[in-house]
């Protein structure tokens, strides 16, 4: 069970308003709201001028606050001294989701980046999973508003969710080599027009938000905790870089 805040007998899952227990319930109405609010978050989407990380938060906030009283809140408030991973792979550390979604964004917001880093833009939202729910809806719909922006879409409804995760499992461990991106290249086609996004988001598999084998770690004050994310971040090797200024950002 996943439960970051030990609380889950007295206040249900992830301390949802209804204090739901029952994860099928649970998935019935995240995916309700979801879908209810999918139109504001994609017209609050489309206002942005240039799309930033708290931006990223106001869209979870938009998809979810009905349901979730931490919705549009980031890990490093919710559950900053937990790890999180799902098998092998560890998402980033809750100090540095920031750092990571703020990466894809900066690529992201170059349409030329974008056009070619898509899949590699998309690990990274993935690697820094700032919530404890929602990541995957929130950042689908931020990448298809940043791929529109670029010029072109991507055809989530034909992907296959187990080939899609495998390389996504894959980009996460070793971000930069193009994984990700030579796995959604075959789904890369010409801009849909916004009016059709609603359906096309509704139409694809998998949107049903539980964790499954997602787990919380021990308490990242541990050194040993702290070692192992530090062997993993070595692991990854990638280098976090400011497009715009060309400066380098420390990954710790």
């Amino acid at each position: 069970m996943f439960d970051p805040f030990n609380d889950f007998e007295t206040n249900g899952y992830l301390r949802n308003f209804r204090k739901d227990k029952n994860l099928e319930i649970v998935k019935r109405f995240e995916h309700a709201y979801f879908e209810a609010n999918i139109d504001t978050a994609l017209d609050f989407l489309a206002s942005c001028p240039r799309i930033t990380y708290a931006d990223f938060l106001k869209v979870h906030h938009i998809l979810f606050s009905d349901y979730y009283p931490w919705a549009g809140q980031d890990r490093s408030i919710t559950s900053p001294n937990c790890a999180i991973k799902k098998a092998d792979t560890l998402f980033a550390h809750p100090m540095s989701a920031q750092l990571a979604i703020e990466q894809g964004l900066s690529l992201a917001n170059d349409p030329k980046m974008m056009n070619h880093k898509f899949g590699e833009i998309m690990g990274l939202f993935a690697y820094g999973h700032p919530f404890l729910d929602g990541n995957g809806r929130t950042m689908l719909l931020v990448h298809i508003e940043l791929c529109y922006r670029a010029g072109f879409s991507i055809e989530w409804d034909r992907t296959n969710k187990i080939d899609y995760l495998v390389a996504l499992s894959n980009e996460i461990d070793k971000p930069g080599k193009g994984i990700l991106d030579n796995y959604l290249l075959q789904y890369k086609t010409t801009t849909a027009d916004r009016t059709s996004w609603s359906n096309h988001i509704s139409a694809i598999h998998g949107l049903n938000g539980i964790h499954g084998d997602v787990q919380i770690g021990e308490d990242l004050f541990d050194p040993t905790i702290a070692e192992k994310y530090e062997k993993f971040e070595e692991q990854r090797g990638y280098t976090y870089i400011n497009v715009t200024s060309e400066k380098s950002k420390s990954k710790k």
